[in-house]
């Protein structure tokens, strides 16, 4: 029986400190890998056996709760489902997403995106209101298949390090909660399009984007949200034309 072989791989990663350094500086890490090991992995065995001092967040490792996203080798990754045998021999260059403010080496602040996804009311706001005795909100299948693309973003935020145009200005809604937006706006139980048309038609809003499509190359989940902002520049035109020439003086919002 021949011998194993350990492989091993470096890994460069940015690290800031803020208590140490001014800007980004890169550090190596030489790792033993095997096939099956994520990058997530690779950053645990850093962690715990290298230096402790290494930040970086992750919760689920597999590809739902998108708090692992980095950028690997330049493109927006979730780092769970990256697998290290693809860059052998490496180096790999793992860093925190692009765009996003760094608070400590891979761990980006969530509050500029939370505050876009709060603007959007991510939830159904009922046509009507139903009491327990009336029962649930029915939708049909066709219905729900109009939505459930969309529905299946984890909020990772890869998308916004994918768009140029969100780098260029951080005030720009952006693609994931533009594609959380028309989720909702397209959902028949939903009775809030008005008060989300508000976000889609101002300056920052659907028509900022510059139709680069990266947003939807990048996302783990195929929720195309390039899709998805298309779609909602077609509901801002149309909200924009009953509203500009057939009810002047409305609030109308756009129906998708």
């Amino acid at each position: 029986m021949s011998e194993t072989i350990t492989k091993t791989i470096v890994i460069e990663v940015m690290r800031y400190r803020p208590e140490q350094e001014s800007e980004p500086v890169w550090e190596r890490f030489t790792v033993p890998y095997t096939d099956d090991m994520s990058v997530l992995q690779g950053l645990q065995a850093i962690k715990d056996d290298q230096d402790g001092s290494l930040s970086f967040r992750w919760s689920c490792r597999m590809a739902i709760c998108g708090s692992c996203g980095m950028m690997i080798n330049g493109k927006p990754m979730l780092s769970c489902q990256t697998f290290l045998r693809d860059f052998a021999p490496g180096p790999i260059r793992v860093e925190a997403l692009a765009h996003l403010p760094i608070e400590r080496d891979l761990v980006v602040s969530v509050e500029p995106f939370v505050k876009k996804l709060e603007s959007v009311k991510p939830y159904i706001i009922p046509k009507e209101a139903r009491t327990l005795e009336q029962g649930e909100y029915l939708q049909s299948p066709e219905e729900l298949e109009r939505i459930e693309q969309y529905s299946s973003c984890i909020n990772c935020m890869l998308c916004y390090a994918a768009c140029p145009q969100f780098g260029i200005d951080p005030e720009f809604t952006g693609p994931g909660v533009l594609a959380l937006l028309h989720r909702y706006n397209a959902d028949s139980r939903d009775g809030g399009q008005a008060e989300r048309m508000e976000v889609l038609n101002a300056q920052d809003g659907v028509w900022s984007c510059t139709a680069v499509g990266y947003c939807s190359e990048v996302c783990p989940k195929g929720v195309d949200p390039a899709r998805a902002v298309n779609q909602n520049k077609m509901n801002s035109a149309t909200d924009y034309f009953f509203s500009r020439f057939l009810l002047p003086g409305s609030k109308r919002g756009g129906k998708p």
